[in-house]
């Protein structure tokens, strides 16, 4: 019994062939604008500008949506009820508390973006498990 497959240009794929070619290809059909904004949302959000010294424990260096929302939205709050996180509170499961706006959109802006970034995975997991067990045999079927 022949348990090869084809796709596209490719011929007698193995199973695990094809459901390669399969995420390789659900993954060029989600490159879009969402994409790159995800994208640039978790770059924008890192901490790679340096700073003045911190007190211990706080993240080291700054990151560029941090500066700008800082400068651009720097309304306090009467009191400290914006969640935020960063990478050293991520670490340890903190959640720090600011009543700056500024801050709080500077430390959301790349937790927006790994979100977006999450949920691209998931959508092309789905529906590349979809699509390939559409093209195979029942034995050669995920899940």
């Amino acid at each position: 019994m022949d348990n090869t497959y084809s796709f596209g240009l490719h011929t007698k794929l193995s199973p695990n062939e094809l459901l390669f070619y399969v995420f390789i290809d659900e993954t060029c059909k989600e490159f879009g604008a969402d994409d790159v904004s995800a994208a640039a949302a978790v770059l924008a959000g890192q901490n790679w500008i340096p700073t003045r010294a911190k007190p211990k424990g706080a993240t080291k260096g700054t990151s560029l949506a941090s500066i700008m929302g800082r400068r651009y939205l720097n309304y306090d709050l009467k009191r400290k009820i914006l969640p935020t996180v960063t990478n050293e509170s991520l670490k340890t499961l903190r959640i720090l508390m600011t009543k700056n706006i500024g801050k709080f959109v500077g430390r959301a802006v790349p937790m927006v973006g790994w979100a977006v970034l999450a949920y691209n995975v998931a959508s092309i997991t789905s529906r590349s498990v979809a699509n390939y067990n559409r093209r195979v045999k029942p034995e050669d079927r995920i899940f």
